[in-house]
């Protein structure tokens, strides 16, 4: 069961009354989680967990001590608050200390829906064996995973600040495979409500795929354009704004001399790059870094370089007011988005790519991500949809992809998961038509 606002705060009392060390915050976490695991057209796993956890960091003459207890007893936070004034006594002094904040003011946002941490599991039973039925009318093979959880977290700092945060979350991820294991289809979505979560979409939409990559043909390697799906560019687009990073040269936003790029155009013209804790379909925490309430900040607009984000402690550094940073990713056009079938239609030759996998950043400089295509490659010629391909792996930067001149067509945007996430992770991203993406050679993956 979820700690209540009121429980959750009577603790944090009771914990920083256990403190001695000169500043300290207490942070609890709790989580009811449930899931349902199938393959091979068959349920195999299904569980349930519920578990707390008190974090105390304290310091000590500047010097900081952390420790963590796997239960909310009183006896165990006040061992915690112990071992963490030990540690700090031994620890080296924090040069980037600063003191925890005073109360704050933080306005509510939604994205907490009883129905979905408590859902019920017959229902998930029936809907997940609705696709396994379909898998097997459409002869391939199922497998997918179906979690739903709710969690709550409270903090509170010895100088007076306390914030409390519930919220849930309902993910289906679903693969498909032809019997040979010759084609694949994937797809993945969430919400935070259990009724805006279409399984039945989910189910058809990754058979679907694995029915029309059969029989894929090997392309060389190379420059193409390409039409990222919502969930490609949702596994490609991870975009950070730390200024620190910027101003010590190890981001894409760095310019010469120690400065940045804020105030220049980055991006193509149409790119708004935003966070929105109150966005209807991307609700997010209203407490941002280190306890700083959340607000909607744009860190790109029109494609130029809006904000940067600057810690409490580095806007210090800088002589700066710290940001509240992103509490969530929205990724729109600033003007009216195309259509996926404008993207097709209007396209003379070029790649239709389904899904990114095994993605990792090569040069933070650039945003140079390489990793794989998966489940499911098209030749797209003449304004149709052609004919599947096999995979390839790619060596891309974001900064060209977003780049003014390269960027064709932008979708709507809608919430999507990163596939590596599994999940747990969601983002308001478009599809996107670009006129060029780089694939470093071919891939064996399916």
């Amino acid at each position: 069961m979820l700690i209540s606002e009121k429980k959750a705060k009577a603790l944090c009392e009771k914990a920083l009354s256990f403190v001695k060390a000169d500043d300290a915050q207490v942070t609890l976490e709790t989580e009811d989680y449930s899931h349902l695991r199938f393959a091979a057209n068959a349920f195999t796993t299904n569980g349930r967990r519920e578990q707390a956890s008190a974090t105390v960091t304290v310091w000590i003459d500047k010097k900081r001590g952390s420790a963590r207890s796997s239960d909310l007893e009183e006896s165990s936070i006040q061992m915690a608050v112990a071992q963490a004034e030990e540690l700090a006594r031994l620890s080296p002094v924090d040069k980037e200390y600063l003191p925890t904040l005073p109360p704050q003011t933080y306005r509510p946002s939604s994205g907490y829906v009883d129905a979905t941490v408590n859902l019920a599991l017959p229902a998930r039973a029936k809907a997940i064996d609705q696709i396994i039925r379909l898998c097997e009318k459409e002869g391939v093979i199922g497998a997918g995973f179906h979690h739903a959880s709710g969690d709550a977290i409270a903090s509170a700092t010895k100088n007076g600040n306390f914030h409390y945060h519930r919220s849930t979350l309902a993910s289906l991820s679903v693969t498909a495979r032809t019997p040979d294991g010759t084609s694949s289809g994937y797809f993945l979505r969430n919400h935070f409500d259990i009724a805006k979560l279409d399984t039945e979409r989910i189910g058809r939409a990754a058979i679907r795929k694995a029915i029309e990559s059969k029989g894929s043909r090997q392309l060389e390697a190379g420059v193409y354009p390409v039409i990222l799906e919502a969930q490609a560019a949702s596994d490609l687009l991870r975009m950070g704004f730390d200024a620190r990073s910027a101003d010590e040269g190890r981001s894409p936003f760095s310019a010469p001399e120690g400065r940045t790029k804020l105030g220049q155009k980055v991006f193509d013209e149409r790119i708004n790059i935003y966070s929105d804790p109150w966005h209807e379909d991307l609700p997010a925490s209203p407490v941002a870094q280190e306890g700083i309430p959340a607000k909607k900040i744009y860190f790109v607009r029109n494609g130029i370089l809006e904000n940067l984000d600057y810690s409490r402690y580095w806007a210090k550094e800088k002589g700066k007011e710290p940001t509240p940073g992103a509490t969530n990713s929205i990724i729109e056009s600033s003007t009216a988005p195309s259509t996926f079938e404008e993207m097709v239609q209007s396209m003379n030759r070029g790649l239709l790519i389904s899904r990114f996998w095994y993605i990792r950043l090569v040069d933070p400089r650039t945003a140079l991500f390489t990793g794989l295509t998966r489940d499911g490659v098209w030749m797209v010629e003449n304004g149709k949809i052609q004919y599947p391909v096999r995979n390839f792996r790619f060596n891309q930067s974001l900064i060209e992809l977003l780049a003014p001149g390269n960027i064709e067509l932008i979708g709507r945007a809608e919430r999507v998961s990163s596939s590596e996430s599994q999940g747990h992770s969601a983002a308001m991203v478009p599809a996107l038509r670009v006129k060029a993406f780089h694939f470093s050679s071919q891939s064996e993956a399916i």
